[in-house]
């Protein structure tokens, strides 16, 4: 499947909250101001398109330093200091397995690598709690260590974070 890269704008904002909702609880749910905002705040947001057009999946990585409330970023936050933050990548159920998350995550390498040439390092997290199996071993895939782990408490996520190196 003919895939093709784009940076994205608020005009594709109705996509993105559908593919982003539609992942919960693989990623948290967002209202569009949340998503607006992140997008203002994010150094990469990316996404690929099938050859008819439709948005296929989107990524949004984030610098340091930024007014962020997540627990997760303040985690990184407090652990490094430069890097590119995955706060999410999302791709369309029925576009899973054919490259997209791949071609995503390559726009991100290549933005850390531009960005951060000596120190380039991109940074996730994947669920443990609930499960994500199939993202652990896509992200191994790719060249992932952990680096991390946070548990929020009984009932509540747990997460593994992963940084990818490239010198």
């Amino acid at each position: 499947m003919p895939l093709t890269p784009c940076d994205l704008t608020s005009a594709d904002l109705d996509r993105m909250l559908v593919l982003n909702n539609a992942a919960v609880p693989k990623v948290n749910d967002l209202s569009g101001p949340a998503l607006e905002r992140l997008m203002e705040w994010a150094s990469v947001v990316s996404g690929a398109r099938g050859e008819d057009g439709t948005l296929l999946g989107f990524v949004l990585a984030l610098p340091p330093g930024l007014p962020y409330e997540s627990e997760n970023y303040r985690w990184v936050c407090g652990r490094r200091e430069t890097f590119l933050y995955v706060d999410r990548v999302v791709v369309a159920s029925d576009a899973r397995g054919r490259g997209v998350g791949r071609a995503l995550y390559r726009t991100v390498m290549r933005a850390a690598a531009v960005h951060h040439r000596r120190d380039a390092r991109v940074i996730c997290e994947v669920n443990e709690r609930p499960p994500n199996p199939g993202s652990m071993a896509f992200h191994k895939a790719l060249g992932f260590r952990p680096i991390g782990r946070v548990d929020y408490g009984t009932g509540a996520k747990a997460v593994r974070f992963l940084e990818c190196r490239h010198a």
